[in-house]
């Protein structure tokens, strides 16, 4: 059963040899309880594969007391020469990205301020990514916690990245006892299938985490989630011309 995931993983460490950093990102809509989990989850996924990963936090504000992507951005110079990155680091984001308009600015002008991280991590909100991601190919992930209102706001934010030919991974977050009991989709994940096949047309495919106090098994559920996220990310290594939304 372990075999797949040995050569998933040594697939990962081939293609980070090539350092060439990659782009995952997260789409936040609102249910930070159920998304901070997985998204640390995966950090450290990476981490124990010995990957580096820099995760552009939208929701954090920079400032003179915690810089962040904003004050990169204005010395360039200095960030690129930082060759030595923490193994995981979190970074303010909030203002940096929105000064960060379209795909071709976010590979041709951050490159090289990624450039000594194997992996980076956008999390923000839909409306976010939808501007600098939109015709990229890059399939953003969404949470959907089990708590019934999730499906809404989780429905609004995969309408949103739709617009932008950016087709979601949707993970469907399952506490242990339902597990346990033979659910394998929350009533949230559910309702969200058919909403979005009923009023988008969009047949959605979830990806099951069990939430579980079982460190174990929780692993090796973000091991696989990461591996896949990995593999299907954006190399910033060659810029590319983005497709214009109408």
């Amino acid at each position: 059963m372990l075999e797949p995931w040995v050569n998933q993983a040594a697939g990962l460490q081939a293609l980070a040899l090539q350092h060439a950093p990659r782009l995952v990102a997260v789409a936040s809509h609102g249910q930070q309880t159920g998304e901070l989990p997985l998204l640390w989850g995966l950090c450290a996924s990476w981490s124990d594969l010995g990957q580096s990963v820099l995760v552009l936090d939208a929701h954090a504000p920079e400032s003179a007391d915690n810089p962040g992507l904003a004050q990169w951005l204005n010395n360039p110079l200095q960030r690129a020469g930082d060759e030595d990155p923490l193994i995981w680091q979190v970074l303010p984001a909030a203002r940096g990205l929105q000064r960060v308009h379209d795909l071709p600015m976010l590979e041709q002008t951050l490159s090289h301020l990624f450039k000594p991280w194997d992996i980076v991590l956008i999390y923000a909100p839909a409306s976010h990514l939808l501007r600098v991601l939109a015709g990229s190919g890059l399939s953003p992930l969404i949470v959907v916690p089990p708590a019934l209102p999730c499906a809404v706001s989780a429905y609004a934010a995969l309408k949103l990245l739709l617009q932008g030919r950016l087709h979601p991974s949707v993970v469907n977050l399952v506490p242990e006892p339902l597990m346990q009991s033979g659910v394998a989709l929350t009533a949230s994940a559910y309702h969200l299938q058919q909403c979005a096949a009923s009023f988008l047309g969009y047949h959605v495919h979830t990806r099951t985490v069990v939430a579980t106090s079982q460190p174990v098994q929780a692993r090796e559920d973000l091991q696989h989630l990461a591996l896949d996220l990995f593999e299907n990310a954006l190399s910033l290594e060659q810029p590319r011309r983005s497709e214009r939304v109408h």
